[in-house]
């Protein structure tokens, strides 16, 4: 596999690089070269505080904005201006790599890049796509949005519900990724997705590498959407946290945007097995000051120990609701730090729930930590992966807002109980470790999603 040199894409989120270096590691590990770049925003730029480094990965940027010209009046124009600036400087980066004699055999692009297909296709170069959101989200965008049967025909109406996917129960609008929605403000983004599908549906092979595993999503992957070749290839995370082995080389993920604390290992090493209450809203989202409020208060009334990642603020504003709730928590009782490395918390003995946003790759990594959650969704595929959690894998409990938005402080006891109080719901625990187990034997050789590997890279020669 050596003649092998894969260009790996993605932007600079948190949520785009972690799947996307960790597949970098194991194609190197497989035999392959790899490049890795990101698309870069010049208007909004974060480092990796933490690059990895590495034999036969490399790493790069190519700019998908005009950085000379002003702020686009308007979201579509963003987006128009970062297909033609991207595609344009992805287009030279892949001659210049062929130039130094790497020639580039085959491009991996990601979510919001489905121009890089386009690109790679006008150069001769074969593609895939790699979704870093769930095979249920991947089949709910192919529903939408293929051209023979597609339903999304008119940006006024909301799409069509219930719909039913093989394997899922019945989806209603609040179960679907929130910009499907014409209320949602990143409606406009619903093109981009539209063009993920369209794009596929060009290629001769249309190939999709899939973040999960064949045990989780078994029945949407079967039925396959329509000559599109899916692998699934997850869980995308390092592989130390997968097999119990001491893996110097891929015990992070190796690309954190945000400084890590360094004292709260000590902390949960105080605490009793399955005691703590792990509590993390991602890198995006932002909470209100009133949520900031019911959650501490629910989380103070649980008589149960909390590891609470607020994040550094970007406002004068926000910054004194965080000094707010921080004034209000001993650091017995709760800790707050403002990043960790996440994997290495749920795999923690003391971890025993995990509050989350329910974005895919921290849904991912509790599930292969075998940790049952608090689903509070915010945004985008989060509602639909809620739905998952509590209904399809039965590893966790959606709190319910009310209609601000808000989980009241009632409401987040209520599920702190179902899943770790006197209580408890055992079901919830069985489920989380039969996962668990699933995810680790997946990963492992000859596993299912290390045979799906190797059967992609196979098809390649």
């Amino acid at each position: 596999m050596n003649h092998q040199h894969f260009l790996i894409i993605s932007f600079r989120g948190q949520g785009h690089l972690n799947p996307t270096i960790q597949l970098a590691k194991r194609l190197v590990w497989a035999g392959a070269q790899v490049t890795y770049a990101n698309a870069v925003d010049g208007r909004n730029v974060r480092t990796i505080k933490t690059p990895i480094s590495m034999e036969g990965l490399s790493h790069t940027s190519f700019s998908v904005t005009d950085d000379d010209a002003g702020e686009p009046s308007s979201y579509e124009d963003r987006i128009s201006e970062i297909k033609r600036v991207g595609s344009r400087n992805l287009r030279e980066l892949i001659v210049s790599l062929s130039e130094k004699d790497r020639p580039v055999t085959f491009l991996i692009y990601t979510v919001l890049l489905p121009w890089a297909a386009d690109v790679a296709r006008d150069l001769g170069v074969p593609s895939a796509f790699l979704s870093i959101q769930s095979a249920a989200v991947f089949a709910i965008y192919h529903h939408y949005f293929n051209s023979r049967s597609g339903f999304y025909q008119s940006s006024k109406n909301e799409p069509p519900t219930p719909i039913s996917l093989p394997g899922l129960p019945p989806l209603t609008p609040e179960d679907l990724p929130s910009f499907l929605l014409p209320t949602d403000p990143n409606f406009p983004i619903v093109p981009t997705f539209q063009e993920h599908i369209l794009t596929l549906e060009k290629e001769t092979n249309p190939c999709v590498l899939l973040n999960t595993f064949d045990a989780l999503e078994e029945d949407l992957i079967k039925a396959g959407m329509e000559n599109m070749k899916l692998f699934a290839i997850g869980p995308l995370i390092p592989l130390a946290y997968l097999d119990d082995k001491d893996r110097p080389l891929d015990n992070s993920f190796g690309c954190d945007l945000f400084d890590c604390s360094t004292d709260y290992l000590q902390w949960l090493d105080s605490k009793p097995a399955s005691s703590v209450i792990y509590v993390s809203f991602g890198s995006l989202a932002v909470l209100k000051k009133n949520q900031m409020e019911e959650l501490c208060q629910g989380l103070s009334e649980s008589g149960q120990p909390f590891l609470w990642v607020i994040r550094p603020s970007d406002t004068s504003e926000q910054e004194e609701i965080d000094t707010m709730i921080k004034g209000r928590i001993d650091g017995d009782s709760g800790l707050i730090v403002p990043w960790c490395l996440q994997v290495e918390v749920l795999n923690h003995k003391s971890i025993g729930c995990h509050v989350t946003h329910c974005g895919w790759n921290s849904t991912l990594e509790s599930l292969t930590a075998g940790v049952p959650m608090v689903a509070c969704p915010q945004f985008s595929d989060q509602l639909t992966n809620a739905k998952l959690i509590q209904d399809v894998w039965g590893v966790g409990v959606k709190a319910r807002a009310d209609g601000e938005g808000v989980v009241g402080r009632e409401e987040m006891k209520r599920c702190l109980d179902l899943v770790m109080g006197p209580t408890h719901e055992e079901g919830m625990r069985e489920n989380a470790s039969k996962w668990k187990a699933l995810a680790r034997r997946a990963v492992k050789e000859s596993g299912s999603s290390d045979d799906n590997l190797r059967l992609f890279m196979a098809g390649l020669k």
